[in-house]
């Protein structure tokens, strides 16, 4: 979906990129980090959002009518205007990769890059990955309970409007759904579409046999029947069956029906059995309507005879967490010809107290299970010895230590940008959601369950430990 999303700013960033340019620090390279702060509800997430990341960051021009119009606020020098005609990001990007299980203050993304160019992808940025990361994680937890049933995104209705509707089916399908309602999703990211009737398909018809008898007909090889319209046991499932007789005896088999309102694990337990008595053990039971991870898992604790979910509005809105929180901070500076020099934000809250330096984020394994066992952010450079023991400890309550010792790790971050052009090839969303599924197979259940997960190990080397407890020190000698 080619757009100029260029203007797709807060005012703030125009107004600082404007700052920097009339102090002269247009040749100074800042480096930013996207991360999201812990929270009670979404202890890991699931990264999503890279690819439309990627497609702004090299489609960011300012056109004749952009440039007006911000002329037209009368907050902008020419000569600053003039600049922005020839804007383009030149700088580099690195991230984790779509589908990649994270955790809070990890960098996603990290960008380093002239600071008015750094500055000025902050909004957009968060506004893409945010969304997108939030909704896929919401989908993980989802997936996860259904226990290897098949999951369809149902709520484009529901989102907050087209665009929450189209990214947020990608975004579900990359946390674990197999499908979608949304066409247009369908179409642009090649998303299998699903879907049944409506209650109004029922309704339109003088009787409910005669509604689904004429579906069967215009789709004897995909026949789902939406059961409830009136009664589901006295009505929808015996009218189903009729329906489902004829349509066998034509040389066709239904695929099943829908459950979309009562008592869920009462009806399709109850259906099942109707279904099995007249011959149809192989009809799947569909059920949708308001549900989430924890409905889904009550209904499968009950036992509930339910083989496929559509879930609509509290997937695609979050509903009970509405915003990631995901944040973009600066971490470095390169003054024009000078060295690096590490920044930090310091805060009477010390979960809002920043990681400073250019990072790299690397995984640990164990060498047995193959399983995920923490995570190392450390200075970009530093690579863990595997053929030596590796302590890590929590970076506030540092006698908290493990030491691996039959371990292996893996690097998350990978340059995705280069100079403003792509450096690698984006992956097809067929290989991200396989990639996605070989993550979350990669760690033990009690860090995905939700309730009560473990804590997931993220510490920081000794060298950025050092680093961050120096920078404050000194903050703090130097204020007082």
């Amino acid at each position: 979906m080619a757009r100029n999303l260029t203007l797709l700013t807060d005012l703030y960033q125009l107004t600082m990129m404007s700052g920097y340019f009339k102090s002269g620090k247009t040749e100074d390279v800042a480096v930013f980090d996207l991360f999201f702060r812990r929270n009670n509800i979404i202890t890991y997430s699931v990264a999503a959002g890279l690819e439309q990341a990627v497609e702004y960051i090299r489609s960011i021009r300012f056109t004749e009518d952009d440039i007006a119009y911000l002329r037209s606020l009368h907050l902008f020098g020419e000569d600053f205007l003039e600049y922005l005609k020839g804007f383009r990001f030149t700088g580099d990007v690195y991230a984790v990769p779509e589908g990649t299980l994270v955790f809070p203050e990890e960098p996603i993304i990290t960008v380093k890059a002239p600071v008015l160019e750094a500055q000025f992808v902050e909004t957009a940025l968060l506004n893409i990955v945010n969304h997108q990361t939030l909704i896929a994680s919401k989908s993980a937890k989802i997936a996860y309970v259904a226990q290897g049933d098949s999951v369809m995104e149902f709520g484009l209705r529901r989102a907050q409007g087209p665009d929450a509707g189209v990214y947020g089916a990608r975004a579900a399908v990359i946390g674990g759904c197999t499908s979608t309602s949304n066409v247009l999703a369908g179409q642009l990211f090649g998303i299998p579409v699903a879907g049944t009737h409506a209650h109004s398909w029922v309704m339109n018809f003088p009787s409910e046999y005669e509604a689904f008898k004429a579906y069967a007909a215009v789709f004897p090889d995909a026949c789902m029947l939406l059961v409830d319209t009136y009664d589901t046991l006295r009505s929808g499932v015996p009218n189903a069956i009729r329906v489902f007789e004829e349509l066998r005896a034509e040389g066709h088999e239904p695929v099943g029906i829908r459950l979309d309102s009562g008592d869920l694990a009462y009806l399709s337990k109850r259906a099942r059995r109707m279904l099995d008595e007249a011959g149809f053990p192989n009809t799947v039971i569909c059920a949708s309507g308001d549900l989430d991870e924890y409905l889904i898992a009550s209904l499968k604790n009950q036992g509930a005879k339910i083989d496929l979910w559509g879930v609509g509005t509290k997937l695609i809105t979050s509903a009970d967490m509405p915003s990631l929180g995901g944040v973009y901070k600066l971490s470095c500076l390169y003054p024009a010809g000078g060295g690096e020099v590490p920044k930090i934000k310091l805060s009477d809250n010390s979960d809002k107290i920043t990681n400073p330096a250019f990072k790299d984020v690397w995984r640990i394994y164990d060498k047995k299970t193959g399983k995920a066992e923490a995570d190392l952010i450390v200075v970009r450079g530093e690579v863990p010895d595997e053929s030596k023991p590796l302590t890590i400890f929590h970076p506030k309550e540092t006698w908290k230590r493990t030491t691996f010792t039959d371990y292996t790790v893996r690097p998350l971050t990978v340059q995705v940008i280069r100079g403003g052009e792509l450096a690698m090839p984006l992956p097809s969303l067929a290989d991200i959601c396989a990639y996605a599924a070989r993550e979350k197979e990669s760690f033990w259940d009690e860090y995905k369950r939700n309730d009560n997960p473990h804590v997931y190990k993220v510490d920081l080397s000794q060298r950025l430990f050092d680093i961050k407890n120096q920078l404050i020190e000194s903050i703090r000698g130097s204020h007082g």
